[in-house]
């Protein structure tokens, strides 16, 4: 059978300059042709672990730099020991970080590329299918002070993002449906067209890689749109956040018993049942996108997610006002956009109803 031949590289346009991601097979290999001498490798552990020998050359590298990911691995305090580390390896003005791992890898990367020695250049090797389909291109990271999460962070793009989906093969399966979840978000925001047409290839996504390096691809790109009118996240860019209001209450009020990407998927459920309830859409909409978005969170459906733990926890968005939620609801089109809505009685009810039987 003959080979798919790779999606054309994407170029980003950023405050930077622009930066390109491309879709090519071994890419993990491929870092052991860097120059050792002026390339910094920071690796996830696990990462490091199963594919030892693809990453050898660079694993016997002083200056490689392993991390377990966690999110207090990406807290400001252990910095100093990562800042440590690179120093007593040589780091330079000029020489270049690369980062080898998911989101977590990618937030102390592009945390260090920002502040270190003033500014170095970072690459990304994304090992997880959030962060190859979402979060490796935009320029942001987030980092954790203390009990603060997420509470600093630089937008700084990599110069160069390498796409394997052959690394997808060693996740788990509900962390590949994570990472399917940001696809469907991003879809969707681009439309129910473009939505319909992923669902429909919903049940091959995981099977056929050809297929879903065209969907990474196709949902980067939809991203790029976005993010090149708003990189700095002070308008358009909101409308990413469909599904992450909700999903991010879900994931507290359950104390994150359900994965992130999962939890998206059941808040963009949620956001399309809300719309409904409030008047805001019609019920074809929720009826339209539950079935691929209830096979995307499926073995999650029973999983309890009390309603005042819930409700206490999206009033503390940050995206709020003083006196309304801001939410990314659907119309009856289907068209996706930020609104304000009040936390009042109609809410509460339409919450209540979703998170007692709108999952199933």
């Amino acid at each position: 059978m003959a080979v798919s031949p790779a999606p054309e590289p994407l170029v980003v346009r950023s405050h930077r300059g622009p930066y390109r991601v491309d879709f090519a097979a071994g890419a993990l290999g491929a870092l052991g042709d860097t120059d050792a001498a002026a390339t910094h490798v920071v690796v996830d552990a696990r990462v490091a672990e199963l594919y030892a020998a693809d990453l050898a050359t660079v694993l016997e590298r002083p200056s490689t730099l392993r991390i377990e990911a966690s999110e207090e691995a990406k807290s400001l305090e252990r910095f100093p020991a990562y800042v440590q580390h690179l120093v007593a390896h040589g780091v330079r003005r000029g020489h270049v970080l690369v980062a080898v791992g998911g989101g977590v890898l990618q937030d102390i990367v592009c945390f260090l590329a920002a502040t270190l020695l003033r500014g170095l250049e970072w690459h990304f090797v994304p090992t997880t299918l959030l962060a190859q389909a979402d979060s490796c291109i935009g320029s942001k990271s987030s980092i954790n002070v203390g009990d603060a999460k997420n509470v600093l962070g630089t937008f700084t793009p990599p110069a160069r993002i390498a796409v394997d989906v052959a690394v997808l093969a060693t996740l788990a399966e509900h962390d590949v449906r994570s990472g399917i979840g940001e696809m469907l978000k991003v879809h969707a925001i681009d439309g129910p067209a473009s939505f319909d047409r992923i669902a429909a290839d919903y049940p091959r996504l995981q099977d056929d890689d050809a297929l879903m390096t065209r969907y990474i691809r196709r949902s980067l790109a939809i991203k790029q749109r976005i993010i090149e009118l708003d990189e700095f996240d002070r308008g358009p860019r909101n409308v990413m956040n469909y599904g992450h209001s909700f999903g991010h209450a879900i994931e507290s009020a359950t104390h994150y018993a359900i994965p992130h990407g999962i939890a998206i998927t059941i808040g963009m459920d949620m956001a399309n049942h809300v719309a409904a309830r409030v008047g805001r859409a019609g019920e074809d909409v929720f009826a339209r996108m539950h079935p691929t978005l209830r096979a995307n969170y499926r073995g999650y459906e029973d999983v309890p997610i009390p309603l005042d733990e819930f409700l206490a926890a999206i009033a503390k968005d940050k995206k709020n006002t003083a006196t309304q939620l801001r939410l990314v609801l659907p119309d009856g089109a289907g068209t996706l956009s930020v609104v304000p809505q009040a936390a009042d009685e109609t809410f509460r009810a339409a919450s209540a109803e979703y998170l007692e039987r709108g999952r199933r």
